[in-house]
């Protein structure tokens, strides 16, 4: 499909020109609550509603963050609603921006509401109103395409009634784009079964020519060419520079040292929910009023912190990417990262929030030198070889019967979060189906596309490459970000580090420094145990289904810390990586697990305290065999048992094949699978345990999904022992 990128339209034929403008600014003026003002389009903006409006076109808006996009197309509904058309359908990721956008809307008369996973209660009153005609603006998340009843029982509805469809954030819809959801792909089926005229709108701030060229194809798909409305990246009110400091200490000191001096109020990104949440502790410490928006955030309690940013209550929001594009607040002051993004994309769409309304907001860049760990942690994202799409295509076609996510884990040796992304790409593909109950086999032929799949791999590669170029580089970083983005305007900023000069003091001070030290050198994360064992074993020759017996279960157990936290996490990295060697426990690291053992037996309910339900304390320690690094779990159960005065009763027995004990990031199904068998109670220690009987300490290195400490605790209980407190060096996630 041809795509042509515009600079200007022409308006021809129908309706009045000058009157739908005036009438379209009369909206605009509404929408930012000055009726009666001047409120004007601009020009660009008038382009893009007149596309939509006079010549019900299907248009694709490549613009910066705070150009104007919302503007675009709430008033393109006033004006479509207004000549009898059916109510706009807005597809977005976002939820906060949906919640601004809700109130928005009612400024302008708009009567707006939204369907996403933070209100199911409210889904069947929504529908009604949609059918009765009493919604204007219906803001659906993606996620909801994918969704069986809304997909078979709304989705066809909205298509035949839809005045307008928007997609918001539409990079998403490419796997070229740097935040790639299958779920978007869904839009393909609602584009196709549209009313003829009907327009449509796709937009976003970040999409280079390649991702530019996929959109529209996509977009125009059965349509006749999608237009492209293509403007400049530049953001003048941002001053970009990075801050280059040696470790994650001296970034947090520097980030408590010079918070109070960045203007107004604003966001500090970081990589990792866990990093989230050690700057967030620390700042408080501080005296700073900040709060944690993550991934594990409650809804009600996101909702609070996104009202205190907007009030200006806090100095910042310390989020994660959860938080994303999804922020309107024009007055942003600043954005600090905590960590590089893997992509330069990414990182220019997250300063994007900064400096919307303002004249001036200050965007800076704190690189780790745990980025790169923590990227390669979180990057198995890539579509999987074609034998585990094979093998869970013959899975399905095998059944007979839907197959939900859980009970395919046993049978495809894929982690849950790409399994389901695989299949919806399947599902848009026409291979598979979700239904009620799972997912089915359609039986149609489908050809694995490996040189797509190659390319993708290689630009994920090289926007990581761009993102360690844009650390160090020496040209104008707002014209690197956006020839990164393929925008032909860029030009040197002359406000960045590199044109201006460095205007940021990197020093730290002592104190800071020393505060900071101690709070990310503070060991001890709680670990929380398996509770049930996962679907569809039994299918596998494995008779255990349904929820652990209590008297089987471990018990919550301890880390020194996550392996994607930025204190201990940093530490631990190397200490465990693949290709690690093995060696006695460093001395610091046996120190800190002896505190975390000390502070435990303090915690309420720890051994050490006199409450009544007080775990007894335990009368020894058990190794988990290791067969990459026997010397270093050795030593850490040993020392433990030399310092905390505890005898050491022995180490589990080995029983499996080789490796199945080291397979990491399977899911929970084919992990369990690979343990079960694989450990028994030696003689010795089973006689060391009923001549004790009471709780035991399970020493590990490491825990991921938490089947190898469930599967040793289980044999452990069956061998008398009252309690298996787990404590491992690190954990995942």
């Amino acid at each position: 499909m041809d795509w042509q990128v515009t600079r200007g339209i022409g308006l021809h034929g129908g309706m009045d020109t000058q009157e739908l403008r005036a009438e379209a600014d009369a909206v605009l003026a509404e929408l930012v609550g000055a009726p009666g003002g001047s409120a004007r389009l601009r020009e660009d903006q008038w382009q893009a509603v007149a596309a939509l409006v006079r010549e019900r076109r299907r248009a694709l808006v490549v613009q910066r963050t705070g150009w104007g996009k919302s503007a675009v197309y709430f008033v393109a509904t006033a004006l479509l609603r207004r000549r009898g058309a059916g109510p706009t359908v807005i597809v977005s990721p976002l939820l906060a921006l949906m919640r601004n956008q809700v109130e928005a809307a009612a400024r302008a008369g708009i009567r707006a509401r939204t369907i996403n996973s933070a209100n199911p209660e409210e889904w069947d009153t929504i529908h009604e109103e949609v059918e009765r005609g009493e919604t204007d603006v219906l803001l659906v998340s993606p996620e909801r395409l994918n969704s069986v009843d809304f997909r078979d029982q709304m989705l066809p509805k909205l298509a035949a009634t839809t005045g307008l469809l928007v997609v918001d954030e539409a990079h998403c819809i490419s796997d070229w784009g740097h935040d790639f959801r299958p779920d978007y792909r869904r839009l393909r089926a609602m584009l196709a079964d549209l009313a003829p005229g009907v327009p449509v709108l796709a937009t976003t701030a970040t999409a280079n020519a390649r991702v530019t060229a996929d959109v529209a194809e996509q977009l125009g798909t059965g349509a006749g060419e999608a237009l492209v409305l293509r403007g400049s990246l530049e953001r003048e009110s941002l001053r970009l520079g990075v801050v280059r400091l040696p470790d994650a200490a001296h970034r947090l000191a520097w980030l408590a040292e010079h918070l109070d001096e960045l203007p107004g109020s604003g966001i500090v990104y970081t990589l990792t929910v866990a990093a989230a949440e050690e700057a967030t502790a620390f700042l408080r410490q501080r005296g700073f009023r900040v709060a944690s928006y993550t991934g594990r955030t409650e809804n009600a309690d996101r909702q609070q912190a996104e009202t205190d940013l907007l009030e200006n209550r806090v100095k910042a929001l310390v989020a994660t990417s959860a938080l994303g594009m999804g922020f309107d607040k024009p007055d942003l002051g600043f954005v600090v990262h905590l960590g590089s993004p893997s992509s330069p994309i990414a990182y220019y769409q997250q300063v994007g929030r900064a400096g919307r309304g303002v004249e001036h907001a200050e965007v800076l860049l704190l690189p780790g030198k745990e980025d790169e760990a923590i990227w390669r942690y979180f990057a198995d994202t890539a579509f999987p070889p074609e034998a585990q799409v094979r093998q869970t295509l013959t899975a399905l076609a095998d059944a007979g019967r839907p197959l939900s996510v859980p009970a395919l884990e046993a049978l495809v040796d894929l982690r849950r979060t790409r399994l389901e992304t695989m299949l919806k790409v399947l599902d848009v593909d026409g291979a598979v189906k979700r239904v009620k109950g799972g997912w089915t086999s359609t039986g149609r032929p489908w050809v694995y596309d490996a040189e797509r799949y190659d390319r993708v791999a290689r630009q994920r590669a090289a926007e990581q490459q761009a993102m360690r170029d844009y650390v160090t580089t020496s040209q104008c970083r707002m014209e690197f970000l956006r020839r990164q983005l393929d925008d032909e305007e860029a030009t040197p900023c002359g406000r960045c580090d590199n044109c201006a000069g460095a205007w940021i003091d990197a020093s730290v001070s002592e104190e800071a420094l020393t505060g900071a030290a101690e709070e990310l050198d503070r060991p001890g994360v709680e670990i929380e145990p398996r509770r049930m064992w996962p679907t569809g074993m039994p299918a596998l020759g494995i008779d255990l289904k349904g929820r652990i017996p209590a008297g089987e279960q471990c018990s919550t157990g301890r880390a020194l810390g996550r392996l994607s936290d930025i204190g201990w996490g940093n530490r631990l990295r190397p200490l465990l990586s693949e290709n690690a060697p093995d060696g006695p426990v460093p001395d610091d690291v046996l120190r800190a697990a002896v505190a975390v053992l000390a502070d435990w037996a303090r915690s309420p309910g720890g051994w050490a305290t006199q409450a009544p339900d007080a775990t007894a304390r335990p009368v020894g320690i058990v190794a988990v065999p290791s067969l990459s690094r026997p010397q270093l779990v050795g030593s850490l159960a040993q020392g433990i048992a030399s310092v905390g005065r505890l005898p050491f009763l022995g180490t589990l027995a080995y029983t499996g094949p080789e490796g199945a004990h080291m397979a990491r990031r399977s899911n929970s199904a084919q992990r369990l699978r690979a343990l079960s068998g694989a450990f028994a109670v030696p003689q010795d220690l089973a006689e060391a345990i009923a001549a004790a009987p009471g709780p035991v300490l399970l020493v590990d290195d490491y825990t991921d999904s938490g089947w190898t400490l469930a599967v040793a605790a289980r044999l452990l209980r069956r061998a008398g022992s009252e309690q298996v407190l787990p404590l491992v060096l690190a954990a995942a996630g």
